[in-house]
């Protein structure tokens, strides 16, 4: 892959954005859930699992129990932002690559 400084940022962040909504997936199926279960299920390293439950953790989407990781009440609400995040970072998407295109 040809390394572009403009978009490596954005494609990093897109990378932990896409592991944090399987793994949040994942709880919500699975809770309770621990790290090295999501991790196994999910096969992804145990630091990565971490970090994004931190991330969860830290806006309140989910709570640490000693039985593993389960949803919150503010899960649902969540969820209808990230959706509509998720169209509008689409259609802008979209745009971009029918402006690349048109050259």
């Amino acid at each position: 892959m040809v390394e572009h400084s403009v978009t490596d940022e954005i494609e990093s962040e897109m990378d932990l954005l896409k592991r944090t909504i399987k793994i949040l997936s994942a709880v919500k199926k699975m809770q309770p859930i621990g790290i090295s279960k999501l991790s196994e299920e999910l096969s992804l390293e145990e630091h990565k699992v971490r970090y994004s439950l931190r991330l969860l953790e830290k806006e309140k989407i989910i709570e640490p129990t000693a039985a593993g990781a389960r949803l919150t009440e503010k899960h649902d609400k969540f969820e209808k932002v990230l959706l509509e995040d998720l169209k509008n970072m689409k259609e802008t998407l979209e745009e971009l690559i029918d402006t690349v295109s048109e050259r």
